[in-house]
C-alpha cells in the first residue's frame, strides 16, 4: 500500500512537470512569434479601411500641415484599435493642421515603415514637424488629451 502511494506521488510529480514544460514551451513559442524586433515574424492579415491615410509617400508629403502624426500599429492589435478613434478625432478636429498617417506594420508594405522608424512595439505614434523631422515619439495607447499636448508643442492651435 505504501509503495502504491509513493508511485502515485511520483506519477503526479511527473505529470505536473510535463504539463509545466508544455505550457512554458507554448508560452515561449507565442511570445517569440509576437515579439516585434523590426523584422515582424507575425503573419500579415487583411486590413480594413480605417479612413486614415496609408500611402507610401504619406509621411514625407506635408502639403501645408504643421504636424504629421504617424501611427504605426495593426488593425489586429487591441491597443492599436483603441487608437483609431483617437486618430480620427485628431483628423476631424485638426485636419487642416495635422496630417494623420496609419501604417499596418503586420503587412509587407507597413513593415517597411516599422523598420524605417525603428519601432519596438505597437502602437507607436511618431510626431513629425513641418520639415518632416521627428520631435516626439510614444509607444502604447495614447489618449487624445495627451496627443493634443504633443500637437501643441508642434505648433497646432
Amino acid at each position: 500500500m505504501k509503495k502504491l502511494m509513493e508511485s502515485s506521488k511520483i506519477m503526479k510529480k511527473m505529470i505536473n512537470t510535463i504539463l509545466f514544460i508544455l505550457v512554458a514551451g507554448m508560452l515561449a513559442f507565442v511570445v517569440s512569434n509576437l515579439h516585434f524586433d523590426g523584422d515582424c515574424r507575425c503573419y500579415a492579415s487583411k486590413t480594413e479601411n480605417t479612413g486614415i491615410i496609408s500611402l507610401p509617400e504619406a509621411d514625407a508629403s506635408q502639403e501645408g500641415h504643421i504636424v504629421t502624426l504617424v501611427e504605426l500599429g495593426s488593425v489586429n492589435c487591441i491597443p492599436c484599435r483603441m487608437m483609431q478613434p483617437v486618430m480620427r478625432r485628431v483628423e476631424q478636429k485638426y485636419g487642416s493642421q495635422v496630417k494623420v498617417v496609419f501604417h499596418d506594420v503586420w503587412t509587407p508594405h507597413g513593415n517597411t515603415y516599422a523598420r524605417r522608424y525603428g519601432i519596438q512595439g505597437i502602437p507607436t505614434q511618431v510626431f513629425l514637424d513641418k520639415y518632416g523631422k521627428e520631435y516626439f515619439r510614444h509607444a502604447g495607447f495614447f489618449p487624445f488629451e495627451e496627443v493634443y499636448k504633443v500637437l501643441r508643442k508642434g505648433g497646432v492651435r
